[in-house]
């Protein structure tokens, strides 16, 4: 029998496909027991400010006792919660709470590897080699005579080798194992079936808890080449050695039933690198996954052209599997939105992050309140990742000793790693830690002096403020039939816009409709744009200028007539499908 209530009263079996969703990184959100730390109190404390900003659910980044060696992301084990956030009774206090608010919650699932103090990979190590402990994971004695020659010259997620040899008890030297990001991080071999069984019960553990979803960690990397090629060996779709094998759809068809066996819709959402747009959405096929993350749009550098392109192969692939789109600006891996929108280069790229990059805070300010409202208005469902809201911008001057990713360290230290994006939220006061933690406690990670005037409280009573702006956007999200899931028309020839729109090179504008009378207007250029006569305006990411859109800035509105002799329209991918 299936545990708790997993969804509200009145439950949409489609809610997913136009959600927003409020990705919690607990260790930074809120600390509720003076320790520096977030934990699941402080978050439990705020989810009344969750339910004001407007979200339909949470996504928790990994809560299960972790050593930390990657933030959370090597788990020692699923079925628990890290003494640092708290208790799995208090975890499943939380679900219920967020739930009677309307609120959903997802966790984060990490199938691909595990912690080294995982019991499973003990076992492994005091086993030996041959043993059935070591069949879960990859394991592998080595090239050459003396087996002192590295199995495969593949390339850590991380940057460097993705092989670690072990010691045997009497100290020599002994069998290699596979982690393609920490040596913290041992990869678990997927061909083993107690792999998969193991993963299918964690799914139905906490799916009985009342979770409505899971994230799905790196999710196109679990199945690996058992041949143990080195990339490129072996050319075509689905042959990389340990990227996008097709093998991996089974697993989420296994997925995809036990999440269907449950009442409500239970979603899994995956986090999937593939540059190849086709097979992308091939893991979002009815029978798979419902949703994944966009990662091409997160990428691309500011500007008209670049976000139409990025928006228009989105849509026109996910349509013949009838999949909605996912948006989002950030997460805890990701520089910024306003830092960097304020760059020379505003595309993102995880081998180009280095210390001391210069931004423009002001310019990447308003570009990221733009974008805000650019991703709010399109067709699917909505990420935002804590702090965007308040338009915080990347902590770049982080002590260095302070600085635990893993990133930064296997670079050598020039990439400066994820931390400066995971610096704990400011909620109120003039002074760290800014009612994060109780005055006197001393965060994990130092916030900026300069913060009391992004704190929550600061925000809420000024009426220009980003968290305002993303409060009133998300309130017409929800009021305006003709947003979240739908179709989508671009809107080439408005009143003032010819030659401007994002169709050509050095075009400045998109511009788009939702239904007869809603549009969404982008002006990524410098010059103010004039908006059409009778165009009622609904929302605005910056302040009109004499009636015009000004540079860099977004607006939604409401228009006279509807009019469709000016759009066309873009493939959609709104077919319900459960």
């Amino acid at each position: 029998m299936h545990g708790a209530p997993a969804v509200p009263a009145g439950d949409d079996a489609l809610w997913w496909r136009s959600a927003v969703i409020y990705q919690v990184y607990v260790r930074s959100f809120a600390d509720g027991n003076g320790d520096g730390t977030g934990d699941l109190a402080g978050v439990r404390a705020h989810l009344g400010y969750l339910k004001d900003l407007g979200v339909d659910a949470i996504w928790f980044n990994p809560w299960y006792p972790s050593p930390l060696a990657d933030g959370g992301y090597d788990v020692q084990d699923y079925r628990d919660i890290d003494p640092r956030f708290g208790t799995l009774a208090e975890a499943e206090l939380l679900i219920e709470e967020a739930l009677a608010l309307g609120i959903r919650t997802i966790i984060d699932v990490v199938p691909n590897h595990i912690s080294e103090q995982h019991p499973w990979f003990q076992a492994a190590l005091a086993a030996g080699p041959g043993s059935p402990e070591r069949e879960r994971f990859w394991f592998h004695p080595g090239k050459g005579e003396d087996g002192s020659e590295i199995p495969t010259h593949w390339v850590s997620s991380f940057q460097g080798e993705t092989w670690t040899r072990t010691v045997n008890p009497d100290g020599t030297p002994g069998e290699w194992y596979l982690h393609m990001f920490t040596p913290e991080q041992p990869d678990l071999n997927w061909n083993h079936p107690d792999v998969r069984r193991e993963h299918e019960d964690i799914l139905r553990f906490w799916f009985d808890r009342g979770v409505a979803g899971v994230r799905i960690d790196s999710a196109a990397l679990l199945i690996k080449d058992a041949d143990l090629p080195e990339v490129g060996e072996k050319q075509g779709p689905g042959q990389h050695p340990t990227e996008d094998r097709d093998e991996l759809h089974d697993v989420y068809r296994s997925w995809r039933a036990i999440a269907d066996s449950y009442p409500g819709t239970r979603v899994l959402v995956g986090e999937i690198w593939v540059p190849d747009i086709v097979r992308f959405t091939n893991y979002l096929r009815p029978d798979e996954m419902h949703t994944a993350f966009n990662f091409d749009f997160l990428a691309r550098p500011w500007g008209a052209a670049s976000f139409r392109e990025s928006i228009a192969a989105t849509l026109e692939a996910h349509a013949p599997v009838g999949a909605p789109s996912t948006w989002v600006l950030s997460n805890h891996d990701v520089t910024r939105p306003v830092t960097r929108y304020g760059r020379e280069d505003t595309a993102f790229a995880f081998l180009k992050k280095r210390f001391g990059v210069p931004t423009d805070p002001e310019l990447g300010l308003h570009r990221a309140r733009a974008a805000a409202l650019l991703v709010a208005a399109l067709p699917g469902s909505l990420y935002i990742y804590q702090g965007d809201e308040l338009g915080l911008p990347e902590v770049e001057d982080l002590p260095l000793h302070l600085i635990e990713d893993p990133m930064h360290f296997r670079s050598g230290g020039t990439d400066p790693g994820r931390d400066g994006c995971r610096v704990p939220l400011p909620w109120a006061g003039d002074r760290a830690p800014f009612g994060f933690s109780p005055d006197g406690a001393e965060p994990w990670l130092p916030q900026p002096a300069g913060w009391s005037g992004l704190t929550v409280a600061a925000q809420e009573v000024d009426p220009t403020s980003t968290l305002n702006l993303y409060r009133a956007a998300l309130r017409l999200r929800r009021e305006l039939p003709e947003l979240g899931d739908g179709p989508l028309e671009w809107w080439d020839d408005g009143p003032g816009f010819g030659g401007r729109t994002g169709t050509g090179h050095g075009a400045d504008l998109l511009a788009f409709r939702r239904g007869d009378r809603f549009a969404c207007v982008v002006n990524a250029g410098e010059d103010p744009v004039a908006l059409p006569p009778g165009a009622t305006v609904l929302l605005s990411s910056s302040p009109l200028e004499a009636g015009e859109l000004p540079g860099d800035a977004a607006v939604w509105l409401r228009l006279e007539s509807p009019s469709h002799t000016d759009t066309h329209t873009t493939p959609e991918a709104s077919a319900p499908r459960g």
